[in-house]
């Protein structure tokens, strides 16, 4: 499977909450288009939709993320805290 690109795997993820019947924003026209092409999304009556494949390869791209912390500042420990190891 190729590799997603940040855009692509968020719209992917906001198709997989919008069939698991969450309330999602929009998709950016151009991403679902691509999914489409690649087999990924599927454009239906109620607009798109992800397939068996997106959400393999949604799956896939999930497993593959590297633990990263989150952004943002790093707060400082509090005075008087010592860290136990």
């Amino acid at each position: 499977m190729a590799l997603l690109s940040p855009a692509e795997a968020e719209a992917l993820s906001n198709l997989a909450r919008k069939k698991a019947g969450d309330t999602v924003g929009w998709v950016a026209i151009a991403q679902a288009r691509a999914l489409a092409d690649l087999g990924l999304a599927l454009r239906t009556r109620s607009g798109w939709d992800i397939t068996e494949a997106g959400e393999a390869a949604l799956s896939e791209h999930q497993a593959n993320q590297p633990d990263t912390p989150p952004e943002g500042p790093i707060p400082f420990a509090p005075r008087g805290h010592t860290p136990t190891s």
